[in-house]
């Protein structure tokens, strides 16, 4: 079973994570940020890995510190998850288009963290989400899976759309990328490590 238990309790924030890469899409996300539980949601979904995650944070200041504990928790759940990542594809991509917005992700579980980000919101938030944070979650999320990660906004003017994009590419990247090949049981790198 490919799973992970994370906890991170700091000052600002706690959070509990379960993460079974191996999954059906089920999704059971608690962030106290409404829009953030929306677009998680849609990762889940498109990824078909199950999710649990429960988030309290000091969301009285702002939602900073809450969704990038959130993207570490989700980085280092998928580190743990993968373990040795015998026989996974370790790449995944996709463009996806939703109405307006055009959103291309390109994914690789190299164990090497890297983040091209190439989106420019047309607004500064959706609702009362700060829209920069989108980039702080998949930064978080990089640095701690040790995935480099290529987010590129093709097209679009509705923020929300491109938002939620960018999280449906990323869940179909992502159900590519950690797909396993029962056939071929190796490393997925000519070094012979990841």
């Amino acid at each position: 079973m490919r799973t992970s238990k994370i906890e991170r309790i700091t000052n600002e924030t706690k959070i509990n994570l379960f993460l079974k890469l191996d999954g059906v899409g089920k999704s059971t996300v608690k962030t106290c940020i409404p829009f953030l539980d929306h677009v998680l949601d849609q990762l889940v979904f498109h990824s078909s890995i199950d999710l649990e995650l429960n988030a309290e944070g000091d969301i009285e200041i702002d939602f900073h510190h809450t969704v990038e504990d959130c993207g570490i928790c989700l980085g280092k759940a998928f580190m743990e998850a993968l373990g040795d990542k015998k026989g996974i594809n370790r790449y995944g991509f996709f463009l996806l288009p939703m109405d307006d917005a055009l959103i291309r992700v390109a994914l690789d579980f190299s164990g090497r963290s890297f983040l091209s980000w190439k989106v420019n919101f047309p607004t500064n938030r959706v609702g009362d989400f700060d829209l920069e944070l989108v980039r702080e979650f998949f930064n978080a999320f990089s640095t701690n899976s040790g995935a480099t990660l290529h987010v590129e906004m093709l097209d679009g003017f509705n923020s929300h759309h491109i938002s939620e994009a960018i999280f449906k590419a990323m869940g179909k990247s992502i159900k590519m990328a950690v797909a396993k090949n029962k056939d071929v049981e190796i490393i997925p790198s000519t070094k012979g490590s990841l």
